[in-house]
């Protein structure tokens, strides 16, 4: 399985790279990395670290029992994911991509996402259903209202044959075409990707309110 915490998390802010700030007093890389590993469905890791940080990086994994190699990140998640995906074995039929900012992703849902591969589909994304009124706008301007029966929101951890994620990654570099998930390079690349019910709980850390949301959930203070 590949894990993503290269990133910088310049919206919050913060020094350190995102994956690896506190929630609970335990960095998000170790929590998210520790989700993953509870799962009898992930054999391994194949963990991204931001340039410098690979001993921090590694310390958040040391205590799990699953093999985990790592590699240094991308510019972007696309070329993160490519760095990973090199160094997923050959042998490996089935891969997962995870970002670590989703650190709350139950055991379970990794089992999911993997299963639905096993299962026949090119790849898997956990969605849940949009419940919001989706509005169409210009600047200021309102122009039409989308409807939502269609439309959903992708979470990770996506699963896919490995077989199919490297060419659809090779295609995305011949045509110079990026993306900010795998399902969707996957799509554009022609393969089919099946819809899983999604976690309302599995949310992504991306601001500061979130960081304090999850480190208080982490302290039991949350629920």
């Amino acid at each position: 399985m590949i894990l993503l915490a290269a990133g910088a998390g310049r919206r919050l802010g913060t020094a350190e790279p995102k994956a690896l700030l506190p929630i609970g007093g335990r960095p998000i890389l170790a929590v998210a990395a520790a989700a993953a590993a509870a799962s009898p469905s992930v054999r391994g890791l194949v963990v991204t670290f931001p340039v410098g940080w690979e001993g921090r990086a590694r310390a958040c994994v040391e205590d799990l029992e699953v093999s985990a190699r790592f590699v240094e990140g991308g510019d972007s998640r696309q070329a993160s994911v490519g760095a990973a995906l090199a160094q997923v074995p050959g042998q490996v039929g089935v891969v997962a991509v995870h970002d670590a900012a989703r650190p709350f992703a139950s055991p379970e849902l990794f089992a999911l996402v993997i299963q639905a591969v096993a299962d026949g589909a090119d790849g898997a994304v956990p969605v849940l259903a949009v419940t919001d009124t989706v509005l169409r706008v210009r600047g200021e301007l309102v122009e039409g209202t989308e409807a939502r029966e269609e439309l959903a929101l992708g979470q990770t951890p996506q699963a896919f044959r490995t077989s199919v994620l490297r060419e659809a990654h090779a295609k995305a570099e011949v045509a110079g075409a990026s993306f900010t998930d795998d399902a969707s390079m996957l799509r554009w690349a022609g393969f089919d990707v099946r819809a899983i019910p999604g976690d309302p709980a599995n949310v992504k850390i991306t601001t500061l309110a979130d960081l304090a949301h999850a480190d208080r959930r982490m302290g039991g203070r949350d629920g």
